[in-house]
This record gives structure tokens, sequence and C-alpha cells, in this order.
């Protein structure tokens, strides 16, 4: 049983309770109310701002790691240069200052040679065997309009002496002339003469179905990718 002061005294705190309501509900909007986080949009006049829920924490995007590129290998003069994959090497040797003669043989990463490359003032005539079988053929970007014909990159076999010989290389032009002549000679561009061929060890073929297998394999696919580098400027 409450006494009379006791509901006086609530009376009271109910009746200020109320009045301090109303001033409250006079109140202009922005006036000494709370401040909206910018990650939410601005309460509108008819409904009170209300504060969202803590922004979710995003994390970073992971990327892939880079892949490893080609390293490019340039001669002494500076103007011709070829691409091989990272972790191959180049063992260069400037034979001769004058005339210029330069040579390099190109390893894997297992340290096997793979390509031998002559770039030199001096050269030799050469010949080849009577009948030739081209398995592909491409025109090097990168010497176009730097020597005629257009040097390409060449895999083909050579019939000689009842045997089959397989050769990769850069060659001047076709290996075989549209009219089927077999071709010859080095590739001339600037004052030099350059030779870049693949290295096989005896017979690496049984016949031309596995030598175009080899060929359209990782690894002929990547000799192939190094003779098509070849640059000069």
């Amino acid at each position: 049983m409450r006494s009379s002061r006791s509901v006086f005294l609530l009376s009271v705190t109910v009746s200020a309770a109320l009045a301090v309501t109303g001033c409250m509900s006079n109140t202009p909007a922005g006036n000494g109310g709370t401040t909206t986080p910018t990650a939410l949009p601005p309460a509108s006049a008819s409904e009170p701002a209300v504060a969202g829920p803590p922004a979710s924490i995003i994390p970073a995007a992971t990327s892939s790691p880079v892949p490893k590129g080609p390293v490019t290998f340039t001669f002494a003069d500076g103007r011709l240069s070829f691409a091989h994959p990272e972790g191959w090497h180049v063992e260069h040797e400037q034979v001769s200052m004058s005339p210029a003669v330069e040579t390099a043989t190109i390893y894997d990463a297992g340290g096997n040679e793979q390509i031998n490359i002559y770039y030199s003032q001096v050269g030799d005539a050469t010949a080849g065997p009577a009948t030739r079988f081209v398995l592909e053929t491409d025109p090097v970007p990168g010497l176009i309009g730097h020597s005629v014909p257009t040097p390409s990159s060449s895999f083909f076999v050579d019939h000689a002496d009842g045997a089959a010989h397989y050769r990769m290389g850069l060659t001047a032009g076709a290996p075989v002339s549209p009219d089927g002549k077999v071709q010859y000679g080095p590739i001339r561009i600037g004052d030099r003469i350059l030779t870049a061929d693949v290295l096989f060890t005896g017979e690496p073929f049984a016949d031309d179905v596995a030598a175009k297998a080899w060929y359209w394999g990782d690894e002929g696919r990547t000799l192939k990718a190094v003779l098509m580098s070849f640059s000069y400027r």
C-alpha cells in the first residue's frame, strides 16, 4: 500500500517525463540528432534515421602468381635477338671482332643443348640432298623486311643415302620452292650470315608420324617458339 507522498512523487515524475517527450517531438530534424553513418542512405523526413549494422569486411582479392615469361638474349651488335624460356640459358662466344663472328648455344633447364646459332660476317657455301619433304614452315615475324627471302622457322626431312635426316631451324625462305626444288643457302641479314639449328641426337624419329607427334608436343612447340622469336632491328 503506497502513501499519499509516494503517489504525489510518482505523478510529478510522470508529468516531467511527458513534458520532456513533448519537447523532443518538436525538435527540428538535424539539430542534436545522431549522425548517420556515411555507408547508409539519409533518412526520409517521414522516417527517423536508424543506424544499420556494421559494414561487412570484404577480404582483399587474391591474384594468381604471375606466370614466368621468356628471357630475351641480344647479340653483341645490339641488332639480333631472340627469346628463350626462363630457366634456360645461353652460352655466347665472340669468336672474332673483325670480321665479326659470334656463336651461341641454347641450353634447356636440364643442361641439354637445344639450338646452335652462328652469326657472322663470314659464311660458307652450302649444299643439300636431292629430295626434301617439308613438315612445316612459317615466316619469322621479327625478321620480315630485313632479309630476302624472309627467314622461316622450318621443320623438314632430307632424304640422302637411303636415310631420312630430320632438320629443324631457320631457313632462307621456305626449304622447298613453290615449284618443288630444294632450296639451299644461309640467311643473309645485314652484313652477316645467320644460322640457327635445333640439335637432334642420331636419328630421333622412326618416321614422319612420330616426327609430327613430337613437333606438336611440348618440346617441339617450345623450340619453335624460340625460332619464331628471332628479331632484327
